[in-house]
């Protein structure tokens, strides 16, 4: 059974602010519904607010390291979306504080208040039995979700593409700055990009009914892209040509464990250890219609988006054809 999203709901959005996170504010203010973004920093969470209407959208704090502010950000709702994740560690924001414990009181605060839809944000290769912390503690989430909220709606997405992505931005900066470009395992790794607004929808629609509660979906878009295929891409819609280079794992693995001391890591070990597997959308979830597809979803293809806002990274900028065009 779905929810009538209108403004008589009520639906907190942990982690909202982020880069998947105003996507799906955005889509929940054109429901109508009232809208409660829980984040850590509610001051710097006020560009939230012209996405909907007067008074629709508003900011609180919470973090999910602290299971109080989690409840507190959870009163009233009734419906509660958790979005919350990390790329990679740092300080206190660790993989088992954040993606493992932090959906377990986010799944109480929602069975305390009586909460009718609970949506949970994990991603494509979460797995206990892998090798990489980010993917087990993606699936440590999960589980604690569903124990304590069996009817939550559980969404894996592969990586993630939009104007303030960390996936094709970064290729395209280093791209930038450096004459060659790593394919880390030989290029081999195969992702099924999806668009952000795509990933929106598919929360709209698990709270609005269109998705069976207690399972799993899988998000992926149109295309299946080789590590080499998205680097190819990227040279491609910036315009500049660059040496593509094999880089084996075990080299890899040795470059990153240099690059991730950095203060904002370029490559982290556990994220070597990521690229050892596919992450694409499995034949059981496609087969099984727990997919964009399945949610009556028409995935957005990396070309209709990407190449605009990867245009600032070409040469001469982003008007580098307006400049050719007039002399």
């Amino acid at each position: 059974m779905g929810i009538r999203l209108d403004s008589s709901r009520l639906v907190t959005v942990y982690g909202g602010s982020g880069f998947v996170g105003r996507h799906v504010v955005q889509a929940l203010a054109r429901t109508g519904c009232r809208i409660r973004v829980a984040v850590r920093r509610p001051d710097l969470a006020g560009f939230l607010q012209p996405l909907g209407g007067v008074g629709q959208i508003h900011a609180v704090q919470a973090n999910l390291r602290f299971p109080e502010s989690v409840a507190l950000a959870a009163e009233d709702a009734d419906v509660l979306v958790n979005l919350v994740g990390i790329l990679h560690e740092t300080g206190k924001q660790k993989f088992s504080a954040v993606q493992a414990e932090g959906p377990r009181w986010v799944a109480h605060a929602a069975k305390d208040v009586g909460a009718q839809a609970l949506v949970h944000v994990s991603a494509i290769g979460a797995d206990a039995k892998s090798p990489s912390h980010y993917a087990q503690s993606k699936a440590a989430g999960e589980a604690h979700v569903l124990k304590s909220f069996p009817d939550a709606v559980i969404l894996r997405p592969s990586v993630v593409f939009g104007p303030e992505d960390e996936f094709f931005n970064r290729f395209a900066s280093l791209a930038r700055i450096a004459p060659v470009l790593p394919l880390i395992g030989g290029g081999k790794t195969r992702f099924q990009p999806v668009f952000a607004g795509d990933v929106a929808k598919a929360v709209v629609a698990a709270v609005e009914g269109r998705a069976a509660r207690g399972q799993t979906y899988e998000l992926g878009g149109p295309e299946i892209l080789t590590f080499k295929e998205v680097l190819q891409r990227i040279l491609k819609y910036c315009g500049r040509r660059r040496l593509l280079v094999p880089v084996p794992f075990w080299l890899a693995y040795a470059k990153a464990s240099f690059l991730q001391l950095l203060p904002s890591p370029l490559l982290t070990v556990d994220q070597v250890r990521l690229l050892e597997s596919d992450n694409v959308v499995s034949v059981k979830a496609r087969t099984s219609q727990r997919s964009l597809e399945g949610l009556g979803i028409d995935a957005v293809p990396v070309g209709a988006v990407v190449p605009e806002y990867l245009e600032r990274f070409r040469a001469r900028g982003e008007f580098a054809a307006f400049r050719r065009e007039n002399g």
